[in-house]
């Protein structure tokens, strides 16, 4: 995608001031619901007619788009709060299930998130949790044929509120499964994502085990079942946990391999574009429906059709659209952790970085160094409050930790991605590029281990975080007296 093509524009303008409120709309859902759909087809009646002077017109079509909105976020939401198993709690039956995600292996057993397409002969489409014997684990895209028992999800405890979480994820009951087999796997897009996904996963690691290749593995696909529980602490303490959650710079590094390759091989520009286009989709697919991954998915091929239909884009315009996406589908989104942290980092890459580079320029720092330490400042900055009241913590090493562990990101998903890409044709070369990416991986787990082992890496105490806010305050107001003599 051409970075000169993704010019920066005013909130102001007509088009994503009319997304943004139609955001709104989709948002205001989770606070209450509308039955109707008269009134907002009335104020988008007057918004198209109502009014003879343009301002006056995009105002009412900006209301009744959020009218609209509203509308369907609360159509949405009660079609996820549906579910036909909540009145067959505590039954047993034979059922036929498609497990739609990786499994992750507990303490006590094997989770995996699933659709329930039959349950004791009845024809039904329903996303559940399966929870499965500790053993083997059935692989993404299987479609089982089990017996299980329909539970509810367990209530708050240790902080965590399992019915709550899964019923923003439209999952109302537990099956609990006691015997089952595989019986074939699902087809249509679900079964190219499952390909893709394998695919892409047996290569990125090939030959390697233990911590490298859980690394590899969640970098690349956002998955850290394979990691330890103390490794996953460290990476959290640390502030690097984010680079175990696929992000832009994911997507921006596939379609750019896409341009390269296409640029290599001496082929126009209009070929990498639909290159790059085509390596975001499979990309996505790939990784799945994480909110980061389809905000920058959607902003990397919006960016591409932008170049191929010769039209600038906005990235106010881009940052709204994936927002738009995302709780179309499903308005809970909005109340996930990964969507409030991706969209905050994402805004504090617009808005804040930019200060934060003028800033650091008289002081003794590379280019690229000084463009990590601000997007590490802006981003940990922005994510903090969200941090806090998510997961009852803030990271205060983060921004060391990441420059630390910046030399080491790109190379890493540039070995993945190459190594995927000679791996259909010599496993050998895949072999050895996943050796060597596996150094770069070890180098990020002795980072996360250093910075995330120190006593001070994190806060998780409200005493200690008032401490530390009063201290930040003290000091702001001892570095800026001059300002407040002149208030």
């Amino acid at each position: 995608m051409s970075v000169a093509r993704l010019r920066p524009a005013p909130l102001g303008h007509t088009s994503t001031l009319l997304a943004a409120f139609l955001c709104l709309g989709l948002a205001t859902a989770n606070l209450a619901r509308v039955e109707s759909a008269v009134v907002p087809a009335a104020a988008l009646l007057a918004g198209m007619f109502g009014a003879s002077r343009k301002p006056r017109r995009v105002g009412l079509l900006a209301v009744a788009l959020a009218l609209a909105g509203w509308w369907w976020g609360s159509a949405r939401l009660d079609a996820l709060d549906y579910s036909s198993l909540t009145g067959r709690l505590e039954t047993a039956g034979r059922a036929r299930a498609i497990v739609t995600g990786p499994a992750r292996r507990g303490k006590y057993d094997v989770r995996a998130p699933g659709v329930v397409t039959r349950f004791a002969g009845q024809a039904l489409h329903e996303s559940v949790l399966l929870k499965l014997p500790l053993g083997r684990a059935p692989p993404q895209g299987a479609i089982l044929d089990a017996l299980v028992r329909v539970t509810a999800p367990r209530g708050p405890k240790n902080g965590f509120d399992e019915r709550t979480w899964l019923r923003r994820h439209g999952v109302h009951v537990v099956l609990l499964v006691d015997g089952w087999q595989i019986v074939g796997r699902r087809s249509g897009l679900g079964g190219v994502a499952d390909a893709l996904r394998r695919r892409l996963k047996s290569s990125v690691a090939l030959g390697l085990t233990g911590y490298r290749a859980a690394v590899l593995e969640g970098v690349v696909l956002g998955e850290d079942s394979g990691l330890s529980d103390e490794l996953r602490r460290r990476f959290r303490a640390s502030g690097l946990y984010h680079l175990l959650a696929v992000s832009g710079q994911n997507v921006a590094l596939v379609a750019g391999s896409a341009l390269l390759l296409v640029w290599l091989v001496g082929m126009p520009r209009l070929f990498g574009q639909l290159a790059a286009l085509a390596a975001i989709c499979c990309y996505v697919l790939a990784v799945g429906a994480q909110p980061s991954v389809i905000r920058a998915g959607i902003a990397g091929a919006l960016g591409s059709l932008a170049w191929l239909t010769a039209r600038a884009a906005d990235r106010w315009h881009l940052l709204v659209l994936g927002a738009i996406v995302l709780l179309g589908w499903n308005p809970y989104t909005l109340l996930d952790a990964g969507f409030q942290l991706s969209f905050a980092a994402v805004l504090a890459i617009f808005v804040l970085v930019p200060r934060f580079q003028r800033f650091l320029e008289g002081y003794p720092l590379g280019r690229s160094l000084r463009l990590v330490v601000a997007i590490s400042a802006a981003c940990g900055l922005t994510t903090a409050p969200i941090a806090w009241l998510q997961f009852h913590s803030v990271q205060l090493l983060t921004v060391p930790a990441n420059a630390l562990a910046a030399p080491a990101v790109a190379p890493l998903l540039g070995l993945a991605l190459a190594a995927a890409a000679v791996a259909p044709f010599s496993t050998n070369a895949a072999a050895a590029l996943a050796w060597l990416n596996g150094w770069c991986a070890a180098y990020l787990v002795a980072v996360a281990r250093l910075v995330g082992g120190l006593p001070i890496a994190q806060v998780k105490s409200t005493r200690a975080l008032l401490v530390l806010l009063s201290g930040a305050l003290l000091t702001a107001a001892y570095a800026c007296p001059s300002r407040w003599q002149q208030s």
